[in-house]
């Protein structure tokens, strides 16, 4: 047995020296095989290409998820509560009672009503009035944060409103002039219900970066909205902000007990379901389209080694004849074909990881080059282009990659393990 082992040339092992020698020999470009070395670079361009793409478009949409997800969490509630009944007269005391609850951040007394909207300029705009304390904008980050221009500063006690940088352009509305609302259901005459029609100074300018928000909503003292939308001494909801928007599930139970009356709970996942059910529908089809081209850069490789195989048929019968097994010619063309899968999956994650952090550049600048504003916000709900990698997600596209482009060398390896030297030489 000694003898034997002692006996064997160096580097005669599986995936020896020689057999990745000639591997890279039948990787390099010569003048006779130009065809071949095109549908292998060919095929390398492929797999880049595709890869990066999946990459780029799920990390595009995972941001596009998150940012959207962020803001809407951000300034509504993650659990809704409506009085059933009763109307919701204790809303101070039913407030406090639920920011005891372990795991509330806040929650906030609300009244919400559709408004007609104009200003010193255009048509006007449909507005979502929002009636809520001072303190407790205050706590609504994402508003309090974003002030650009005035200041939320005294405003219970102000008369005035909130409105966001849009809709200040849309009107043109600048700090300190007036903005005025109609609304549908005003007083009773008895000549029917007349509309409310009152005008309210801008005391703050906010800018979020979702353009829905920031050209729709109207901020009001609660006090204020109580008597404009004929509430006095009531709110209409309560939203509450927790610190685990996912376990809201969790907390249902102990808000309802903490409430100590009879009310409704939704959540945020049953207010926007339709919505995020959508993109994740869309995220899977993306998905599915893309790795199409992957697919496809799979099969270039296996025509590229088919026609490799019956190129160096001459070689193959000569390295048999030489004392070559089936074996080691199979791993030859394996690695061959695996060395363009595996570069080509490199190159497009480091090609796909560049694009991904620099997005929202290359969005500008083909909008530059192109004069058109590509991911119109007024479409596309956010101001910026977002992407946001995940690490599994993108792990699962290099497997993905790797595991074509292995299963696609598998033919063209059996099939030159298979030729038969003497049929390979019978006509040399």
């Amino acid at each position: 047995m000694t003898e034997k082992a002692a006996a064997k040339p160096a580097g005669a092992g599986a995936f020896s020296t020689f057999e990745r020698m000639v591997a890279w020999r039948y990787l390099r470009s010569r003048r006779k095989e130009t065809v071949i070395s095109v549908i292998a670079s060919i095929s390398f361009i492929g797999i880049m290409l595709g890869v990066a793409t999946l990459i780029i478009v799920m990390a595009v949409m995972n941001g596009f998820r998150a940012e959207l997800l962020s803001r809407i969490l951000g300034i509504n509630g993650h659990l809704v509560v409506t009085p059933v009944d009763l109307p919701l007269d204790d809303y101070e005391a039913l407030a406090t009672r639920i920011n005891g609850v372990p795991g509330v951040r806040y929650a906030i007394p609300l009244i919400e009503g559709q408004v007609l909207a104009t200003g010193l300029a255009g048509p006007g705009n449909g507005a979502l009035v929002r009636g809520i304390r001072g303190e407790d904008l205050a706590k609504v980050s994402l508003v309090s944060g974003n002030i650009r221009e005035g200041s939320l500063t005294g405003f219970d006690t102000s008369e005035g409103v909130a409105i966001g940088r849009r809709m200040a352009d849309n009107l043109g509305l600048v700090l300190g002039e007036t903005i005025t609302l109609v609304a549908p259901e005003g007083d009773a005459t008895p000549f029917g219900t007349s509309p409310r029609v009152k005008a309210y100074p801008v005391t703050a300018i906010f800018e979020v970066g979702m353009s829905e928000y920031d050209s729709s909503i109207v901020f009001m003292p609660l006090s204020e909205a109580q008597l404009y939308f004929n509430m006095e001494g009531q709110a209409q909801s309560i939203e509450v902000f927790v610190d685990n928007p996912d376990g809201v599930d969790a907390l249902k139970l102990k808000v309802e007990e903490a409430a100590g009356r009879p009310i409704y709970l939704t959540d945020w996942r049953q207010r926007n379901q339709t919505f995020f059910s959508a993109l994740q529908v869309e995220r899977n089809v993306m998905f599915m389209i893309l790795t199409l081209i992957v697919l496809v850069a799979a099969l270039n490789i296996i025509s590229g080694l088919v026609m490799l195989v019956k190129d160096k048929g001459h070689d193959i019968a000569i390295l048999r004849t030489m004392g070559a097994t089936r074996g080691a010619i199979m791993r030859i063309f394996l690695m061959t074909g695996a060395a363009i899968g595996v570069t080509g999956t490199i190159a497009g994650v480091v090609l796909g990881i560049v694009v991904c952090l620099n997005v929202e550049s290359i969005r500008q600048f083909f909008s530059w080059i192109s004069g058109t504003v590509l991911f119109n916000p007024e479409l596309y709900f956010l101001s910026r282009l977002p992407a946001q990698m995940d690490l599994g997600e993108t792990a699962s596209v290099v497997a993905m990659a790797l595991v074509l482009s292995f299963l696609a060398t598998i033919f063209p390896a059996w099939r030159a393990a298979r030729l038969d030297p003497v049929e390979a030489l019978r006509y040399e």
